[in-house]
């Protein structure tokens, strides 16, 4: 696990929200404040799909929502003049790109057992930070894919040449 500090949140924002950019995850969960306060809880409703549609992996491929389907309301919720006094956004990397974090390195964990990379961006009215996070299925011993899951992100920052401080 890493905390990063961005240290250009306008540049970050218009990559996070008005680009493809972070589109390869999904949305667990939202909560944006601006003069009320929106959460979004990223699982999917059962209740909203028939039977098949739940099923149906064409149609609902995950238990989350998409962030690329995600992303132009919470944009909506952010635009404005006025900055939010807070946000926070947990995505999770969608789970057919796991297994390429994990072949960069030695390790004996596979796709299965790894439940999600997380990536955490919260904003609190003075920064914006991202934290780093590996979920299991059960306990595993070793830490090489929450390395792997850290260098992924600092690539993948540097990449979209996205300027942060390690904290």
């Amino acid at each position: 696990m890493i905390a990063l500090k961005i240290t250009n949140i306008r540049q970050f924002m218009g990559k996070l929200l008005g680009s493809e950019d972070f589109d390869f995850f999904l949305l667990e969960e939202a909560s944006i404040s601006t003069y009320n306060t929106f959460r979004i809880d990223g699982h999917q409703n059962r209740e909203f799909y028939t039977s098949e549609e739940w099923e149906d992996e064409a149609i609902r491929p995950y238990d989350f929502s998409a962030w690329k389907t995600m992303r132009p309301i919470c944009f909506d919720l952010i635009k404005g003049r006025r900055t939010p006094s807070a946000f926070r956004f947990v995505l999770h990397l969608i789970p057919s790109h796991v297994d390429s974090i994990l072949q960069k390195g030695d390790t004996a964990v596979s796709t299965e057992q790894v439940k999600a990379f997380v990536l955490n961006i919260k904003y609190d009215g003075t920064g914006l930070t991202l934290v780093t996070g590996t979920a299991f299925h059960t306990f595993v011993m070793d830490k090489t894919p929450d390395v792997l899951w850290d260098q992924a992100v600092r690539r993948f920052l540097s990449l979209k040449s996205i300027a942060y401080e390690e904290l």
